[in-house]
């Protein structure tokens, strides 16, 4: 498993916002020049965040995104969810895969789904408040 940039962008958004949080909508322009990433490139990130309902947003000029809830209700879990999709170690144990025809007999399979428990474990015991 590997945390691609979407992820990575995914945190970082909701960390911007949860440091933020108070100042009623934050723009996205204002979120990418501290995080000195591209608003073209975010876009796609807070439209995946709105998306699971973990941002709010709004238009117009006083428009922006804001947290949904407070910062200690996030897992970092669920906010990679958000951008990665899946956190699997391998494609067999993505939800929504088709079953493997060699579960019964793959002498790999256990460890990774030990694998798979400890690193959502870990994940949905940190909170994003966690992180500011």
């Amino acid at each position: 498993m590997m945390i691609t940039t979407r992820g990575r962008n995914a945190l970082k958004v909701m960390i911007d916002l949860a440091k933020n949080d108070g100042q009623g909508y934050i723009s996205l322009s204002d979120v990418a020049a501290r995080q000195r990433e591209s608003v073209k490139y975010l876009e796609t990130t807070v439209k995946q965040l709105s998306q699971a309902g973990l941002v709010l947003s709004a238009r117009g000029k006083s428009g922006g995104y804001k947290l949904s809830r407070p910062a200690n209700e996030y897992t970092v879990a669920e906010i990679l969810l958000s951008g990665e999709g899946s956190l699997a170690p391998i494609s067999c144990l993505e939800e929504g895969s088709a079953p493997c025809e060699n579960a019964e007999t793959c002498c790999t399979l256990p460890l990774f789904k030990e694998l798979d428990e400890v690193i959502m474990k870990f994940l949905t015991s940190k909170k994003l408040s966690d992180l500011i």
